[in-house]
C-alpha cells in the first residue's frame, strides 16, 4: 500500500511541477486574497490583527479547493482514471497518494501565505510550537476530505461546481478548529489552542479512515 501511495504522489506531484499550475494560478491566487482583504481592512489595523487567523485559513481553503480539483482533473482526461482502476493499484494506496501530493502542495502554499500575513498583517508567529502541528493536522485534514469528495465529483460534468457544494460544509470544523487555535497562538495563549488542535487530529483520522475504507469503492463507481 504504502509503495502504492508513493508511486500515485510521485505521479500527481511530477505532474504539478511539469505544468507548474500550482506555481502560476494557484500560489498567485492565494496571495491575492490575502491583498484584497488587507486592502479592505487597511483603514483599521486592529481589525485586521484580529481576523488575521480567519483571513488565512479561508485563503488556504479556497486554494485547497482548487488543488483538489486540479488532482482529480488529471484523471478524467484521456481515460486516465480507467487506466488507474485496471492498474492493479491498492485503492488505498491510491488514496494515500493522493492525499500526500494535495498535502505537499498546500504545506508549500501554507508557508507562502505565512510569509503573507508576517508582511502584509505583521502577524507575529512566535508560537511555532502550536503554529506548526495545527498546520499538519489541518492540511491532513483538508486533504484527505478533499479526495473522497473529490472521487465522488470525478466523473462528473459539473464537477467544478459540485465540489466546492460538498466539500465547504464539510471542513467547516478545520476551519474553525484552525483558526482557533492560530488566534490563540498569535494572541499569546497559545495553552488555550491545543483543544482545538486535538480536534484538527480527531477529524484528520476520521476522513483518513473514511477514504481508506471507501476509497476503492468510489473510484469503481467514478
Amino acid at each position: 500500500m504504502l509503495r502504492d501511495a508513493a508511486l500515485v504522489a510521485g505521479k500527481d506531484l511530477r505532474l504539478e511541477a511539469r505544468s507548474r499550475v500550482a506555481l502560476n494560478q494557484v500560489a498567485p491566487f492565494a496571495l491575492l486574497v490575502l491583498m484584497l482583504f488587507a486592502f479592505a481592512l487597511d483603514p483599521d489595523r486592529g481589525i485586521l490583527a484580529r481576523v488575521t487567523p480567519g483571513l488565512y485559513w479561508v485563503a488556504v481553503l479556497f486554494s485547497g479547493l482548487l488543488a483538489v480539483q486540479r488532482a482529480f482533473a488529471v484523471e478524467s482526461t484521456d481515460g486516465v482514471a480507467d487506466a488507474l482502476r485496471l492498474s492493479g493499484l491498492d485503492p488505498a494506496g491510491v488514496f494515500l497518494g493522493k492525499v500526500a501530493a494535495v498535502a505537499v502542495q498546500l504545506l508549500a502554499l501554507e508557508v507562502l501565505l505565512g510569509l503573507g500575513v508576517v508582511v502584509l498583517y505583521g502577524a507575529d508567529p512566535s508560537s511555532v510550537a502550536l503554529l506548526v502541528p495545527t498546520c499538519l493536522a489541518a492540511t491532513l485534514g483538508l486533504a484527505a476530505a478533499g479526495s473522497v469528495y473529490g472521487i465522488l465529483a470525478a466523473g462528473l460534468r459539473v464537477r467544478e461546481t459540485l465540489l466546492p457544494l460538498l466539500l465547504l460544509p464539510v471542513l467547516a470544523p478545520v476551519l474553525i478548529a484552525a483558526t482557533s487555535a492560530f488566534e490563540s497562538a498569535l494572541g499569546g495563549f497559545p495553552g488555550e489552542g491545543w483543544r482545538w488542535l486535538g480536534l484538527l487530529v480527531v477529524f484528520a483520522a476520521l476522513y483518513t479512515g473514511l477514504g481508506l475504507a471507501t476509497f476503492g469503492v468510489l473510484l469503481e463507481d467514478g
